[in-house]
């Protein structure tokens, strides 16, 4: 597969929120999103968790900023509701999974109104729900990667010297990290002493946190392929001295011209998303990489419950969620001319 500049992946992004409009919102409205925020923090929710549900206050403000006359959350109609949906999905292009997610926080924060701020505002009704929500059904075709695209992709990084972004790259390869895992990884967790099975997997010298329930989400002990993740990380480990970066981080925060001992922001491997699709003429979103590498060790034929361990997953049905062989590629690894084929699952050291 060649490696071309051309059109991005279809998500819409829009600059929606931005400062200037935050300072122009309803103070009202930002006193209730501070409180209902600090609300969260008390009854343990996980802080990844608390910045989604502020990130989708901030479009709603921003959205009745511009169009809704900067009208205070509580005195909001049902009609206005509905008007903000229907410019989310005519005007921005939402999907309406992404209008559903909007709506379920503006939806709690209803919800504390009423049961938590009654003797401010009684009689408060939350409403939003009453507005029905456009069908969940799917607006974009699932992009499954063969390894020649990935690996042309790399490739193509390695020649352009970007090394910082094969680096990233080849570690969702070859671990399926989510996306906002990925900053946490340390320059460490790829010490040699991290090596196991004879070389074949690093694992983390310390649980990492992940995606869950509470506070701290869930820690878990992350397994990364070693064998072909090693060559690119040599790479910008030696762009690192270069550049004279001295973060803990593996893949530090960029900002003002200046390295700082901070990991990354995901907005930047949002922007890095952009530019793989462009060059590859394909969706590309992180989280297909997540489908690849599960992909790829059921292909090796490991056992879903060894997958299971090495992804985190609490159960192996997990697994056939994530694999995109098609049945034909199933039945075909079992069954030939001679009838059924004598398999043998792949060494880890071999992935």
């Amino acid at each position: 597969m060649s490696v071309r500049k051309g059109e991005g992946r279809s998500t819409v992004y829009n600059d929606i929120t931005s400062p200037e409009k935050m300072e122009q919102v309803n103070p009202d409205n930002l006193e209730l999103e501070a409180d209902y925020l600090e609300y969260l923090s008390s009854i343990g929710r996980a802080k990844s968790t608390i910045y989604q549900y502020e990130h989708n206050l901030h479009i709603f403000w921003c959205w009745n900023l511009d169009f809704n006359k900067n009208k205070f959350f509580v005195n909001m109609k049902k009609r206005e509701f509905s008007k903000f949906q229907s410019h989310a999905i005519n005007e921005w292009g939402w999907s309406p999974k992404r209008v559903r997610t909007v709506k379920a926080t503006i939806s709690s924060l209803s919800n504390f109104i009423e049961n938590i701020l009654d003797d401010e505002y009684e009689g408060y009704k939350p409403i939003v729900l009453k507005i029905e929500s456009p069908a969940d059904t799917a607006v974009r075709t699932k992009t499954v990667f063969k390894m020649d695209e990935l690996q042309s992709l790399l490739d193509y990084l390695v020649e352009n010297e970007e090394y910082m972004k094969a680096c990233v790259l080849s570690l969702a390869m070859n671990n399926g990290r989510r996306k906002a895992e990925i900053p946490r990884f340390k320059v460490n967790y790829f010490d040699d002493k991290n090596l196991i099975c004879e070389g074949a997997l690093y694992k983390t010298p310390e649980k990492m946190v992940t995606k869950g329930r509470g506070i701290q989400g869930k820690l878990l002990d992350v397994y990364t392929l070693a064998k072909p993740f090693k060559p690119y990380f040599d790479l910008w480990m030696e762009e690192r001295k270069r550049l004279k970066i001295r973060s803990e981080w593996l893949f530090p925060r960029r900002e003002g011209g200046k390295w700082m001992d901070k990991p990354m922001k995901t907005e930047t491997l949002d922007s890095w998303a952009q530019t793989f699709s462009a060059l590859m003429k394909k969706p590309f979103y992180w989280h297909s990489l997540r489908h690849f590498f599960t992909t790829r060790l059921s292909e090796s034929n490991l056992p879903d419950s060894v997958i299971q361990d090495i992804i985190g997953w609490e159960s192996s049905d997990m697994v056939r969620t994530y694999v995109d062989s098609s049945a034909e590629q199933k039945l075909d690894k079992y069954f030939g001319a001679n009838g059924i084929k004598d398999v043998k699952s792949a060494e880890l050291t071999e992935l």
